[in-house]
């Protein structure tokens, strides 16, 4: 699992999604839409890949994602209640079924003792639920976001299959 390839994980979680008959909507901060990206590298992915979003700034995920400026204003961007707050926006404002979503500090600035480079809150919407999790990367800008594509999409992949 760990040891598959990108490409091989975008496999395995399409077979899921076809199985179900399910679409898939990402809501991207840090990563800027890499999760799409790789999700959409895959040949006929149109069969279960709705929508990416990049949610870059505050007002993005106010506007695109309906979060609400309260909640951002209260947590901070990177936190748990945003990272679920886009995960189930994006759920609401696409015609998928589930949706990952992704919030942190890639660096190599931008970090503070609370919310150091590398942390990243994940959230995954589906039918009557919603995930989430902290994960602290370590490496650089590049590092922390290719971990984060990683762990968005093996982490969505293993909930399809509870």
């Amino acid at each position: 699992m760990v040891s598959d390839s990108l490409p091989d994980l975008v496999e395995r979680l399409a077979a899921q999604l076809r199985a179900k008959g399910w679409m898939m909507a990402t809501a991207e901060s840090c990563t800027g839409g890499l999760i799409a990206g790789a999700c959409t590298d895959l040949a006929g992915s149109s069969d279960w890949f709705e929508r990416g979003i990049v949610s870059y700034s505050n007002a993005a995920k106010t506007e695109l994602l309906g979060v609400d400026a309260a909640v951002i204003a209260q947590h901070g961007a990177v936190s748990e209640p945003v990272a679920r707050a886009m995960a189930q926006g994006a759920v609401m404002r696409s015609h998928a079924q589930l949706a990952v979503a992704v919030t942190g500090v890639a660096g190599p600035g931008g970090g503070s003792a609370d919310k150091p480079v590398g942390m990243v809150w994940f959230g995954w919407a589906w039918p009557g639920g919603v995930h989430s999790e902290v994960q602290h990367f370590a490496g650089d800008r590049a590092a922390v976001r290719a971990a984060t594509v990683r762990h968005a999409l093996a982490r969505l992949s293993a909930l399809l299959e509870a």
